[in-house]
């Protein structure tokens, strides 16, 4: 099986970015897919936190940083490598990829790739789209409207739709809900993942159990978040590189 490099991004801050990335982690999690992930929120590495044995905070400027993550894809034995890139950095992202021959390279097989770009409810989010189109040609492309902290988000009509997706070639879109705000909050405290708060898992040396309600508030939201997933077939098209 060819290795999976999965970039998670958005060059507007603020708009649940890190949320993607821990669910997606979960998700891989609960199918048995081995990840490893990289935080690029060098030093403080906000996905690290919940991920801390899988999960290594890189400085993506760092030339090193960057072997870390690109060199070791075929070594390293674990499929899926998920790029967690700071918040505001995609456009920067991408064309550091696309100059040193990562996008070519997917595009030529020699790996597969996705990027989940993250929008939130606004047109000023929605013009990343147009802003990235030129390094999208060749790779899975899913855009993730987040409701994570919005009450309402931003609708998208016919003539909306065609004017933000028209420049590029391919996209698929997904919807992350809303999460109940008291049942993130105590997630985040916790700094535990999705899966163990559900399980009822506290950290290592806490007698804290979680309330029965808000586990059942993030055990619904997490099973919305996975027929997503599933319904852009992450596993089969991305991991797997098998298309429809």
């Amino acid at each position: 099986m060819k290795p999976t490099l999965i970039l998670v991004g958005a060059d507007k801050g603020g708009v649940g970015k890190t949320t993607l990335s821990r669910s997606l982690l979960d998700y891989f999690a609960r199918k048995n897919v081995l990840t490893r992930a990289f935080d690029t929120e060098n030093p403080r590495g906000s996905l690290r936190r919940f991920y801390p044995s899988i999960t290594e905070i890189i400085d993506l400027g760092n030339v090193a940083h960057q072997m870390k993550i690109l060199d070791t894809m075929d070594t390293a034995n674990v499929p899926v490598t998920l790029v967690d890139f700071k918040a505001g950095n995609l456009s920067y992202s991408l064309d550091l990829f696309d100059r040193i021959g990562v996008l070519e390279a997917a595009r030529n097989g020699v790996f597969n790739i996705a990027l989940m770009h993250v929008v939130g409810p606004s047109i000023a989010s929605l013009d990343e789209i147009g802003e990235i189109a030129k390094y999208l040609q060749g790779i899975n492309y899913v855009v993730a409207r987040n409701t994570i902290n919005e009450t309402n988000f931003f609708e998208w009509d016919e003539v909306t739709h065609r004017k933000y997706f028209s420049a590029i070639p391919k996209a698929q879109e997904i919807n992350i809900p809303k999460l109940n705000e008291m049942a993130y909050e105590q997630v985040d405290l916790a700094g535990v993942t999705f899966k163990d708060f559900i399980d009822n898992h506290a950290p290592s040396g806490s007698n804290a159990k979680f309330s029965f309600v808000l586990r059942g508030y993030v055990r619904k939201w997490c099973t919305e978040i996975d027929a997503e997933f599933a319904r852009v077939a992450i596993l089969q098209e991305i991991v797997n590189g098998h298309r429809a």
